[in-house]
């Protein structure tokens, strides 16, 4: 779900072919497995499709001709509640947390507010679980404690990441 948002988040900057969707998508997000071309275009369609992005020219290239999309009110209205909402505390989140923050700070939106969005959701999230262990069968507990361990740890990655939002933004923007 987050390679549409993340997408839409990227044409909010600025309209965009999908070459230099897929390049900066890549740059920021795809360092150890690249977004391959095909599903850049086959996202772009489904998003044009539901009325989130529209296609308004076609420059010629050296190869097939270039298409440049633009988000819509409707994109901009889904990627604004994506980005003011916190996403649901489980596991292995970090790359959703992650490309949150990132499309805030170069949309110049509130990444500092959104950690602490997040922080808060996990919090509530931690204090269920935490009732889990003390209630719970031996499976809930334990499952519970794994859990528990995987929102410590994205709470610690929240606290860091808050704590570099300045030279990560700096990094970003070059």
């Amino acid at each position: 779900m987050t390679v549409p948002l993340a997408l839409l988040g990227l044409l909010d900057r600025a309209p965009s072919h999908g070459y230099d969707l897929k390049r900066e998508y890549d740059s920021f997000f795809g360092r150890d497995k690249p977004l391959p071309p095909g599903q850049v275009y086959s996202t772009l369609s489904r998003l044009e499709r539901d009325g989130k992005v529209v296609m308004t020219q076609i420059d010629p290239g050296d190869g097939p001709d270039r298409k440049r999309y633009v988000i819509t009110e409707r994109g901009a209205v889904e990627l604004h509640t994506w980005l003011t909402e916190p996403s649901a505390p489980e596991p292995h989140l970090q790359t959703v947390l992650f490309t949150k923050v990132v499309i805030a700070l170069l949309l110049d939106r509130d990444a500092a507010g959104y950690l602490d969005g997040q922080r808060a959701a996990h919090m509530r999230r931690m204090r269920e679980l935490t009732e889990v262990r003390r209630s719970g069968s031996l499976v809930d507990r334990l499952l519970a404690d794994h859990g528990l361990f995987h929102l410590e740890a994205d709470l610690r990655w929240i606290d860091q990441t808050a704590a570099r939002l300045g030279a990560l933004a700096e990094e970003i923007r070059q």
